[in-house]
């Protein structure tokens, strides 16, 4: 079983931020990746607002998705 859950250092321990399920003496394996405050403490809505602030595609680009196939297959 593969079960992705937040979790909070504290004293030492993992703290698990909801209930895991597993019976008493469960034997875990753990990857640890860590977040910054800001991404934790970030929202849906600001997430979309960010994306939604980025420039638009244009000409002075240089290089755009409708650039993809002739990249991918040669052709010009």
């Amino acid at each position: 079983m593969t079960k992705e859950v937040e979790a909070v250092y504290e004293e030492g321990r993992l703290r698990p931020l909801e209930p895991l399920g597993l019976r008493e003496g469960s034997r875990l394996k753990i990857i640890v990746v860590t977040r910054d405050d800001a991404e934790v403490r970030r929202t849906p809505a600001e997430t979309l607002a960010e994306i939604a602030a980025l420039p638009p595609e244009g000409e002075a680009d240089g290089f755009s998705g409708r650039d993809h196939d002739s990249v991918l297959y040669s052709q010009k």
